[in-house]
């Protein structure tokens, strides 16, 4: 990683969930780049603490905060320690989430209940805290991580697509409501990533691997896109592109999914 650049945003502080990996780690580090003041927020602290020495080794500005997001102490936690140490919050990543692969009606009501706290609560959670901070200071960007899987709903990630769905309508509705204000609100739409995703998906209990973890796109690819949101705010962007026709999916072929999904369901879960 190169030092750090100048820009409009240098000094400016971004908090970003689900830090310790993937989407998350590549979205601070180019933050970091950028000149921000990065808060890093997930479970895994020695992963954080990690993160946190590279980022500090090329003049980054970067900061810890281990916390399990599914639990609403623990968010809280987050929120008056950041407001006690680090004041305001000019960027908002709603990124940490959870999956898990399978029969919708194999899956323990436990794991049910952690990915709604993680994708759903959590996520509405930090937007709410932050969001009325914002508004108080008059400017403020809140990005929510969410997938393609929100408008296609698929065999296999029942829940997690649902999820992903709800954070579609939230974020919609929220940018609706800040219309003609400095206040923007996102969405990123992204397709298969490669991450640890799909591993810890198949870690819990019950779960298996998602079909799509051979394919996709960088988490460098997603943290890029999300940088310029910041540049360039809109309410939603997909990544790659191209994904842009996935609303226009289940309309025109709902029907060969609803064939072919539980085939793929089927095989997949079956070669465990």
């Amino acid at each position: 990683m190169s030092r750090v650049k100048e820009t409009v945003w240098l000094n400016k502080t971004a908090l970003v969930t689900g830090a310790s990996s993937g989407i998350g780690a590549a979205t601070a580090r180019t933050f970091a780049g950028h000149g921000l003041n990065v808060i890093l927020v997930a479970r895994r602290q020695a992963r954080l603490e990690q993160l946190a020495t590279q980022i500090r080794s090329y003049g980054g500005s970067v900061a810890v905060i281990p916390a399990d997001l599914s639990v609403v102490d623990e968010r809280q936690r987050v929120f008056s320690q950041v407001e006690v140490q680090y004041g305001q919050v000019d960027v908002l990543v709603n990124n940490a989430g959870l999956g898990w692969y399978g029969y919708g009606a194999d899956m323990p009501w436990e794991i049910a209940s952690e990915i709604l706290q993680v994708n759903v609560a959590a996520a509405v959670h930090f937007s709410l805290l932050w969001l009325n901070k914002m508004r108080s200071v008059g400017s403020g960007h809140i990005i929510n991580v969410g997938s393609i899987s929100g408008s296609i709903p698929s065999q296999g990630i029942a829940l997690y697509g649902a999820t992903k769905s709800f954070l579609d309508n939230f974020t919609t509705a929220l940018y609706r409501e800040l219309a003609g204000t400095s206040l923007h609100v996102s969405v990123v739409r992204a397709g298969p990533v490669f991450t640890e995703f799909s591993e810890t998906a198949a870690s819990l209990d019950g779960g298996f691997h998602l079909p799509t973890e051979r394919i996709g796109v960088t988490a460098e690819t997603i943290a890029s896109r999300i940088w310029g949101l910041l540049e360039h705010p809109r309410r939603v962007i997909y990544v790659p592109s191209w994904l842009a026709v996935t609303p226009y999916v289940e309309n025109a072929f709902g029907w060969l999914i609803d064939r072919l999904g539980p085939l793929l369901l089927r095989r997949h879960t079956s070669h465990r």
